[in-house]
């Protein structure tokens, strides 16, 4: 323990002063988790600073000190009400200061005494107390002798049980006569709670207290007694278990010496050859026969048992060495790609150029493809075309919404249930250790407190570790580089940046009104005729209905939305058919309405004539591109702004942007500046329930701005994307194919876009080319010379009044 000075180590001498007077004031000590009985020794380590203030003051008097516990022991700094009001007055025989501030003190039990008041509560609790006196019985009568010789067996029988009885334990028993003073040092011996054991200090009566005490023992050796009987079957159980070992043993012997094998030995046997035919790893064949080994020992209906064939039977099912054999043939994979995806011919060229790398150079590492786009474009059915042109085994999983990384690397082998992570499953599922491993939605990985999934997967798809890949379970390396790994996600933002630097992102935008009309007739359709059990020849579908049907009922940039609408025509039609009509059945543009109920979508809503402060934007979104209305105002104000329709922090800076421009350059736009002085100006972008935020809608604004403040409108069959900035230069955007699309969606004829952003028109299909004008800009005045008509809008003509005299007159 150390070196410790003198005035450190208080010792006091244990002789009881049967003549000391006990004062009725005292400091008070609360204690957590003990009840002290009186006569009991008991050692305290004290570190709360009012325990210890009291400790200080009590040896610095008299020694005595109150003792009470407190009814909650979780509580650091018990209120009186939370301390129990009868407690035990206690001498301090003993006291050590510890360099850690905290003092350990031997405390000895001398009377039971009863708090009255509370006399100072601040450093420490100082309490006038009231001794209980018991009532004293100069004879003991039959039923107490009784009582102490049945609770003097009880507790030698329990000592008994637990192998703690002595001879002087036992004469301690027999030598107190007195019922209280065996009552009190029974029950601070034995294991009780804290508020039965307060229960037994408040009782006054020795008799009644001995009465207690006496049935807490006969459960307490009921108790001990079942106890000693579990622990006896367990080790007979044990030694049943070493017998029957034995047991097996001898027949297993004598098995053998008769030629024959039993079940145990052939399982065995059928575990060597099915790890002789994995043609594992070095590695993994040493762990394999190192627990083959531990298995052939253990009892054959143990827990562990279990465990060791489970993760055998993995090792050996896994696809150490199988592989499927590349079969590439380059234009029958076009043709394989063509049949199943039409259009995309950016996206087909750049897999036909990777598997004609794979081709000549079957070693090289290749990178991982990412498709990225809106929902229902084909990313899924293009990781299983891959597989087909390749003629290997295809395998997918999803990753949205895995936040723990034991989904990914597996679990230890020591929790219960534990099972390999999704990519080794994926590859026992296969049977092939390289097949076409699709990860589907690699963009709504989460984390928490159980890992990052994310961090587990980079060991996984770089070529340049995966060769050595760790799977918890397994504790082993597997080989993935042999995997073509592709993922799909339908935004790139929300990808990890260490995993997106790993990957080649392949942008699928979506499809035309042509593309989709092709799909719809040479794929779409076919397929739901023969789901819904109609004949091909039984229903026809009118080019006219096929478009209506993409333009009004669906607006999207996949195929899902359309696929299910067609999916709708044909049940109703499926429906007619099993009642008796007889076909065949003609879909027109006529009888849309009959199936399907009135349009859910009209793209020229908004679009009937142009309009003061209402401008066309457009809008990138998880679903492809989209237009996005912007509307201004001027309304009787203070000159403030207002800002509506849930916009992110880059659109209110766009917006802030767009009015700074205009009040730069109010002499251009022949309005008085005073107009800042007295209007609001009020911007929204509708449908304010979803929240907008991106640095396309800055020219957007501004037009709508200077459209509401020069009272010219905007034609509305112009749509523009870009940002603003101080001095009406027009910044690149991104996304402008999905806004292209999107534009065409929604009828516009003409869409304004960034001059830099001109190279990226060789992306916008040529029969996009061909339906929508595109005219690059640099500044602000280029927009506005475009989007602005050159006179405002007519406005009915009143009828000719009668002239009224001055002052009546109304506008």
């Amino acid at each position: 323990m150390g070196e410790t000075d003198k005035d450190d180590l208080i010792s006091i001498i244990e002789e009881d002063d049967p003549e000391a007077i006990i004062p009725t004031i005292l400091p008070m000590m609360p204690v957590r988790d003990v009840v002290i009985f009186t006569d009991m020794l008991l050692p305290l380590f004290v570190g709360r600073e009012k325990s210890v203030n009291a400790i200080e003051e009590s040896i610095s008097k008299d020694r005595y000190l109150f003792v009470a516990t407190q009814i909650d022991p979780g509580i650091e700094n018990p209120k009186p009400e939370e301390i129990y009001q009868i407690g035990t007055v206690s001498r301090i025989l003993r006291m050590l200061k510890l360099p850690d501030g905290r003092v350990k003190a031997l405390v000895q039990g001398i009377a039971k005494a009863r708090i009255a008041k509370y006399v100072r509560k601040r450093s420490l609790y100082r309490v006038k107390i009231e001794i209980i006196e018991e009532p004293e019985s100069s004879t003991v009568d039959l039923e107490a002798e009784a009582l102490m010789r049945n609770v003097r067996e009880y507790s030698e029988r329990i000592l008994t049980l637990r192998g703690e009885y002595t001879n002087e334990v036992g004469s301690i028993l027999t030598s107190i006569e007195d019922p209280g003073r065996l009552a009190d040092l029974v029950a601070s011996n034995l294991r009780l709670k804290i508020d039965e054991a307060q229960a037994i200090i408040e009782i006054i009566d020795p008799f009644e207290r001995l009465k207690k005490v006496n049935n807490l023992l006969s459960h307490e050796v009921e108790l001990s007694a079942m106890q000693a009987k579990i622990q006896s079957e367990v080790k007979d159980e044990i030694s049943k278990s070493q017998k029957d070992y034995f047991l097996r043993e001898q027949v297993r012997a004598i098995h053998k010496e008769l030629g024959e094998l039993d079940e145990r030995t052939q399982e065995i046997d059928e575990y060597k050859t099915k790890i002789k035919r994995a043609k594992m790893s070095q590695d993994a064949k040493a762990e394999a026969d190192k627990q083959l080994r531990r298995l052939e020992q253990m009892h054959p209906d143990s827990a562990e048992s279990s465990v060791v064939r489970t993760y055998l039977d993995w090792m050996v099912e896994l696809p150490w060495s199988k592989s499927t054999t590349d079969v590439i043939d380059i234009k029958k994979a076009k043709s394989v790609l063509d049949k199943d995806h039409y259009g995309l011919e950016r996206i087909k060229d750049r897999i036909l150029e990777y598997l004609s790398v794979r081709k000549l150079n079957p070693q090289s590492k290749g990178p991982i493809l990412c498709f990225v786009g809106p929902p229902g474009v084909g990313k899924t059915s293009l990781g299983r075309a891959i597989a087909n042109a390749m003629k290997r085994k295809f395998v997918r999983i999803s990753l949205g919404g895995i936040r723990d990384e034991a989904e990914i690397r597996g679990h230890r082998r020591t929790y219960i249930g534990a099972l390999p992570g999704r990519i080794i499953q994926g590859l026992k599922q296969a049977g092939s250790n390289n097949p076409v491993f699709m990860m589907d939605e690699i963009d709504k990985l989460g984390a928490d407190f159980r890992g990052d999934p994310s961090s587990a997967l980079l060991e996984a798809l770089d070529p340049e570790q995966n060769f050595e890949f760790s799977d918890h379970y397994l504790n082993l390396s597997f080989d993935l580089s042999k995997v073509m790994f592709i993922l799909t996600a339908n935004i790139s933002d929300t990808i990890p940046s260490a995993l997106l630097d790993r990957m080649e992102v392949i942008n699928l935008s979506g499809y035309t009104e042509d593309e989709k009309k092709t799909i719809a007739k040479t794929h779409l359709i076919p397929r739901q005729v023969k789901e819904n059990g109609i004949k091909p020849r039984q229903i026809r579908f009118s080019d006219g209905a096929i478009v209506q049907v993409i333009n009004e009922y669906t607006s999207e940039a996949g195929l899902r939305n359309l696929e299910r609408e067609l999916g709708t025509l044909c049940r109703k039609l499926a429906r007619r058919i099993a009642e008796g009509a007889k076909g065949p059945f003609q879909v027109t543009r006529q009888s849309l309405e009959k199936y399907l109920g009135p349009p859910k979508y009209y793209p020229e809503m908004d679009k009937e004539h142009s309009q003061v402060g209402l401008s066309t934007g457009l809008a990138w979104t998880q679903v492809g591109g989209e237009v996005l209305y912007v509307e201004a105002s001027m309304i009787n104000g203070k000159g403030e702004m207002i800002l509506t329709g849930q916009l992110g922090e880059v659109m209110q800076e766009s917006a802030r942007a767009a009015l700074s421009y205009a009040r730069a350059n109010i002499d251009l736009f022949k309005v008085k500046d005073e107009i800042f002085d007295n209007r609001d100006i009020h911007i929204h972008v509708p449908a304010g329930a979803i929240p907008k935020d991106g640095p396309s809608a800055g020219i957007a604004m501004a037009t709508a701005l200077i459209s509401a403040l020069t009272e010219r409108p905007v034609n509305k069959d112009v749509a523009m994307t870009g940002e603003i900035t101080l001095r009406g230069r027009v910044l690149p955007i991104g996304g402008l194919k999905e806004k292209a699309l999107g534009a065409l969606r929604a009828g516009i004829n003409t869409v304004i876009i960034p001059e830099k952003n001109k190279r990226d028109l060789v992306e916008i299909p040529k029969n996009v080319k061909r339906k929508l004008t595109f005219v690059p800009v640099r500044n602000m005045d280029e927009v506005l010379a475009i989007a602005l008509e050159s006179a405002p809008p007519k406005k009915a003509k009143a009828p000719k009044a009668k002239k009224k005299p001055a002052g009546k007159a109304r506008s």
